[in-house]
């Protein structure tokens, strides 16, 4: 993004934080003051109050001014001004005193940011209760749906995960794959099976619908390079689609994996946990993790699991082009993501405008989530 263009996003965060609505901090400066002198992890009398929670996984070095990952644009752009000591997680806690938004970095995958979702919920130097809770990362996308840099709202997570699997090289010639649901009996069985296992989550749809209405008309940024990489991919016209919003849904899975045949499954799983009902969209690692720990914090007032959304953003093709092999395909993406800087300036882009939107019209969104 141009450095004007980045000038005015910054600008128009500021003025979000400064509107009528909050001319006085969320958290003022004695209650500020009485959280940093508790200790993590220990009890505390003093809580700061937080509106929204932006979940990202990874950072690439410094947590600003230096290549990016998916907290720094968040750092660097918002009002993100006290560092909150996290020792019980992956990452120290950035916090906006004026707005009441907390930025947490989790670690790449399931384990991890399922643990440092908990801990964040059960520290006592937090008010989660009300907080509405941004997953914001990037993802593979499947190019018979979305190109490189576009952003999606998940309604369901699905877990790639738990399953049954047998090697590829012993699988029965009627089977499609040699991967299947745990209880069932095969891939080619279509008996429906209740995800008691966490195997799937279905997000507040009301909340995904609000989400999705309010930034599906934000032009995205485009490159050279990732234009690029989509003109490759003849025979998928939404590919070939500079970067857009759309809904789809998010399977999580702690393997990279990558090529046509696994795209498929990944389709054909996602029909399966949902019964027909979700689409699969993004690829990633960690949703499932982070949103059971919401739904165990919920259970004792520590979060609202109706006040959740995820929004990943293309950074590479699930699957290579059309006269290209996975595996050359995989290897070269590993060099770095073509997607990579457009993925991360749409998640900002697009998340920034639900954020802005939730704390500027706290009045509304505090008492109950959009409908």
């Amino acid at each position: 993004m141009p450095f004007f263009a980045r000038l005015v996003s910054f600008a128009a965060a500021l003025l979000a934080c400064t509107a009528a609505a909050h001319a006085a901090p969320v958290a003022d400066a004695a209650t500020l003051a009485a959280v940093k002198a508790c200790a993590p992890a220990r009890p505390c009398a003093a809580k700061l109050p937080v509106r929204v929670v932006v979940v990202t996984m990874f950072e690439i070095g410094k947590d600003s001014g230096d290549k990016p990952g998916e907290f720094q644009l968040w750092k660097e752009r918002r009002n993100l001004t006290e560092t909150l000591p996290f020792p019980q997680g992956w990452h120290d806690l950035a916090y906006d005193p004026q707005c009441g938004v907390l930025a947490i970095v989790t670690g790449m995958g399931s384990i991890k940011s399922a643990t440092a979702a908990l801990a964040l919920g059960l520290d006592e130097r937090l008010d989660l209760s009300k907080a509405y809770w941004l997953v914001a990362g990037i993802a593979g996308i499947d190019p018979e749906d979305a190109s490189v840099g576009s952003a999606a709202w998940a309604r369901y997570l699905i877990d790639g995960d738990i399953a049954h699997e047998i090697d590829a090289r012993e699988i029965p010639k009627d089977w499609k794959s040699g991967y299947f649901a745990l209880h069932s009996k095969g891939p080619q069985d279509p008996t429906p099976l209740d995800p008691v296992n966490g195997e799937m989550f279905e997000l507040n749809p009301a909340l995904q619908d609000w989400a999705f209405a309010l930034t599906k008309d934000i032009a995205l940024p485009d490159d050279p390079r990732i234009a690029e990489a989509r003109a490759h991919f003849t025979g998928y016209p939404n590919a070939q689609k500079p970067p857009f919003v759309l809904k789809g849904d998010n399977l999580a899975a702690m393997t990279f994996w990558h090529g046509a045949k696994m795209t498929q499954w990944a389709n054909d799983w996602t029909k399966f946990w949902t019964r027909g009902k979700g689409a699969f969209v993004t690829s990633a690692m960690e949703e499932t993790g982070t949103f059971q720990s919401i739904e165990y914090l919920t259970k004792v007032g520590r979060a609202d699991r109706d006040r959740v959304l995820v929004l990943r953003a293309g950074s590479n093709f699930t699957m290579p082009p059309p006269g290209v092999d996975a595996a050359t395909y995989l290897l070269s993406e590993n060099q770095g993501y073509a997607g990579m800087t457009a993925a991360l300036e749409s998640l900002y882009t697009v998340g920034g405008k639900v954020v802005d939107e939730i704390v500027t019209h706290w009045d509304r969104f505090g008492p109950a989530p959009p409908k």
